[in-house]
């Protein structure tokens, strides 16, 4: 009888390497999505505020039933009291008749005196601000993403260590057990054996932890799943080229993004004038209506007044002048006059933030180049002093403790001869993202 053979087939991890992380960060990240909507907003804001140049209609049509009372006087504006038109008559009744109205109305501004175009440049001020936005916005998630990257190469390396180390411990167990079931060895020693191999088995627990949450923030700018990530070290376990080209602080998308708030908000200002200005405005309308109500006070048939009966027309030419805006449009130059102010103060800080990360950068940079000179020492010291230890124990010369100190210090060294090299890659991304480009070390990640 045959068999059926059912295969489960799970996904294979993803090898990435460090350009294409960056690159899905940039892709998936939803927070670069939001500053990419606000700029195709800013872009239609554009758009519309062009809109300014077309001539402005509006088509009206009611019909109401109402009393036809109507007094002489002024009355000032408001919103509440209706208008009636026709003459005042001498009796005060509840007669109540149709009437009708339609028409419309077209104004066109001619010539705004240079405020439309500058509403436009106000808009296009916007619109750069935002693309800025979102560069500086890409840029960080981008470092993040590589910064995570390394931070889980980092993390692999430790679990490769903790795991070399828990080979030896159990391999160490075995000799004592050995020994001490012989006779030749106290059991006091195969228990200290067994117990250093539960603690190195321990760490290699807390090390793949500590991985498995590195995965988690690095899946945070990719959105892919968890188990699917393994990053390619790639050269990053090797020392690095020693030229990097150094890209310039002053464009850094930081600076750039404040520069075109600033630029936005001097343009805020400066287009405050404009409220001073007289607006101008061709008009032309025309309108119908038609009432019920006859001027002797009588009233026409049940019907009267449902169609428009009166016609008239109109063309002329306005100009409104804004006579107390003066005081208001000074008040608001002050305000913006203080943006502005914080706005240059905001860049000098930025300049001065990234001069300090550049300096640290550097800093790091230097140490970890000094650090990975000695780890190769640090390790064939303590792989001699491990052998030497297992081999003096196993003659008897040494105890057990001896044994355990020089596989944790083998372990350490381990540890910091790996990362010591990646610690200079890392250095150069730190400097990367302080000066504003990760090109340099995207560059040498691809040799």
């Amino acid at each position: 009888m045959g068999k059926i053979l059912f295969v489960l087939c799970l996904p294979a991890a993803a090898q990435w390497t460090l350009p294409e992380v960056v690159e899905r960060a940039s892709r998936n990240y939803a927070g670069i999505q939001v500053s990419a909507a606000e700029l195709r907003a800013a872009a239609a804001r554009i758009q519309q505020v062009r809109t300014e140049w077309l001539p402005k209609g509006d088509f009206l049509a009611q019909v109401n039933r109402a009393t036809r009372n109507n007094v002489f006087g002024m009355l000032l504006p408001q919103t509440v009291i209706a208008p009636i038109s026709g003459p005042a008559l001498e009796s005060n009744a509840g007669t109540n008749v149709w009437g009708t109205a339609t028409g419309f109305l077209i104004s066109w501004e001619p010539f705004d005196l240079g405020q439309r175009n500058a509403h436009v440049a106000e808009a296009e001020a916007a619109r750069a601000h935002s693309e800025k936005v979102l560069l500086r916005t890409r840029f960080e998630v981008e470092s993040a993403a590589a910064e995570a990257f390394f931070t889980v190469l980092a993390a692999d390396q430790t679990v490769a260590g903790a795991k070399a180390a828990a080979g030896r411990a159990a391999a160490l167990e075995k000799i004592v057990a050995s020994l001490a079931g012989s006779g030749l060895k106290p059991e006091a020693d195969a228990a200290r054996a067994r117990g250093e191999l539960a603690a190195a088995q321990g760490q290699v627990v807390q090390a793949e932890q500590t991985a498995r949450l590195a995965r988690a923030a690095l899946i945070q700018f990719t959105g892919d799943p968890v188990e699917q990530v393994a990053p390619v070290p790639g050269p990053f376990f090797q020392l690095p080229p020693a030229e990097f080209s150094d890209a310039a602080v002053a464009s850094h998308p930081a600076l750039n993004e404040q520069a075109a708030a600033l630029a936005q908000s001097v343009l805020r200002r400066k287009n405050l004038d404009y409220r001073l200005y007289p607006k101008f405005a061709l008009q032309s309308g025309a309108y119908a209506r038609g009432t019920g109500a006859h001027v002797d006070g009588s009233s026409g048939g049940g019907a009267a007044g449902l169609a428009p009966n009166i016609y008239n027309w109109g063309v002329g030419f306005s100009v409104t002048v804004p006579l107390f805006e003066l005081p208001v449009v000074r008040a608001q130059r002050e305000v913006e006059q203080q943006r502005v102010l914080a706005e240059q103060a905001r860049t000098s800080k930025i300049n001065q933030d990234l001069r300090a990360q550049v300096e640290r950068a550097r800093a790091l940079l230097a140490g970890a180049q000094q650090l990975a000179a000695v780890t190769p020492r640090q390790l064939d010291a303590a792989r001699a002093t491990e052998q030497q230890a297992r081999a003096r124990y196993q003659a008897g010369l040494t105890n057990l403790v001896d044994v355990a100190d020089a596989q944790r210090f083998l372990l350490q060294a381990e540890i910091d001869d790996g990362l010591a090299r990646l610690a200079i890659w890392r250095a150069h991304l730190a400097l990367a993202v302080a000066q504003g480009s990760l090109q340099p070390v995207l560059d040498a990640a691809r040799r």
